[in-house]
């Protein structure tokens, strides 16, 4: 797995630990790397301890469901007999949801308990001679989010119900004894990389071995979730990718100045259609994407006083320095600030101005000038978090449709991974590539 823009290694640690799976964490910043080496040390002390009471968890609830229900195994294995899977069958389905069950880890590599694996052997006693017999546990793993015809099936072998347990068997020894062995030779599975990432950038120069990978990010800024994707396309390696993307006003758009951005690679559009259409969002519109609607939806309303603060921050530099663009920016000096004047001036402290020449009698001026106008303010950024999913959707549409224009690809789509309130940024782009490992 890549995991391209990864900080300071929290999912390249988790894949690689719970899964066992080889993880290149690729960082632009060498603190984040540094970072990352040194929280990934200290997660290791501490993570059998913390699986083992996982899987002690795990088994007491499946122990505990097997008896409030004792007979639903066998019920739900005659329907799964009766109805195979085809792409109209609905792949949330009580009966897919009871497969997937078998196998609570979804691990590539990782083995289940003796118990789970006892449970999956029984459950795989009522599965006819069909395609579904042969699944693998990476396919069902993923059948919630794919379509049956996305994913390759491994033929079927004329055997009946007795011999499959038998193999199954051998099969699960054979891959336990595979995985103590790595377990014991591999002593590192996480590599973390500085690099800078781009849509021309070669990964083979920096990793070896891509034969077979895949690629993941999780809320990469701008153009890095846009070249992720560039990348996955361009690399016949790269076999899957999972992309989630965020801060949308750091996105380059290819109609939008173009005298003052020379690059030939954009973040937006993406798609030959937008592309055709000269579609262009502008950065107000893409702030605008980054707001989260189901927070407010909730409860957690703007911060409607901090906002006010920045927009009279915005007139005085107008209309008293002169200054309509500027590449600095203020962050985050309304939490440290104690009064309106001590935001102003640390502000402009920031922005490289002048505070001496602007008393704190012309401060408060304009602060009393604009004061009852803070409900318009609120209104106007209420109608912003309104309009916002309209915003993010183009976004995430576009890349999408790239996807879709590729002939390699034989199954793409926009994913809901998470509580849209825990993390706004919730969609997923994903995509398998024709004759993938899966």
């Amino acid at each position: 797995v890549i995991d391209l823009g990864s900080g300071k290694g929290y999912l390249s640690s988790f894949l690689s630990m719970q899964y066992n799976l080889k993880v290149y964490g690729i960082d632009s910043s060498n603190t984040n790397t540094n970072g990352a080496l040194e929280r990934n040390r200290k997660l290791k002390k501490h993570w059998r301890a913390y699986q083992s009471r996982g899987r002690t968890n795990l088994k007491n609830q499946r122990l505990e469901k097997a008896n409030e229900r004792p007979a639903e195994s066998e019920i739900k294995c005659k329907v799964i007999n009766e109805k195979p899977l085809n792409n109209d069958s609905s792949l949330q389905s009580q009966d897919e949801v009871t497969i997937q069950d078998t196998f609570p880890s979804c691990g590539f590599t990782e083995i289940a308990t003796s118990e789970t694996s006892k449970q999956a052997e029984v459950d795989l006693v009522g599965r006819t001679q069909s395609e579904e017999s042969k699944l693998s546990e990476e396919v069902l793993a993923i059948l919630n989010v794919l379509p049956v015809d996305a994913v390759e099936v491994f033929s079927s072998s004329q055997c009946n119900c007795a011999e499959l347990c038998e193999q199954q068997k051998a099969e699960r020894k054979l891959a336990s004894l595979k995985a103590k062995a790595r377990k014991s030779s591999e002593s590192n599975l996480y590599f973390p990389l500085t690099s800078c990432i781009t849509a021309e950038t070669e990964l083979s120069d920096i990793i070896t071995d891509l034969e077979d990978c895949m690629m993941v990010g999780l809320h990469t800024c701008g153009d890095l979730a846009a070249n992720t994707l560039r990348i996955f396309t361009a690399k016949p390696e790269i076999k899957a990718v999972c992309s989630v993307g965020c801060c949308y006003h750091l996105l380059s758009e290819q109609f939008e100045n173009q005298e003052d951005c020379p690059e030939e690679i954009w973040g937006f559009p993406m798609c030959q259609y937008l592309k055709d259409k000269g579609w262009c969002c502008g950065r107000n519109a893409r702030m605008s994407a980054c707001l989260a609607l189901e927070r407010v939806a909730v409860g957690q309303m703007l911060p409607t006083e901090s906002l006010f603060y920045r927009a009279v921050l915005q007139v005085i530099i107008e209309e008293i320095y002169g200054v309509t663009r500027s590449d600095r920016h203020v962050g985050k000096t309304y939490s440290k600030s104690s009064s309106f004047i001590d935001y102003v001036r640390k502000s402009l402290k920031k922005l490289e101005l002048d505070d001496s020449k602007l008393p704190d009698s012309c401060i408060m001026d304009y602060y009393e000038k604009y004061k009852h106008r803070m409900n318009e303010l609120e209104a106007f950024n209420m109608l912003k978090v309104f309009l916002a999913p309209c915003i993010e959707v183009l976004i995430l549409l576009d890349r999408l449709c790239y996807l879709k224009e590729q002939d390699n690809i034989v199954w793409s789509g926009l994913v809901k991974l998470f509580d849209p309130v825990k993390s706004p940024r919730c969609y997923a782009v994903i995509a398998l590539k024709k004759q993938s490992c899966f």
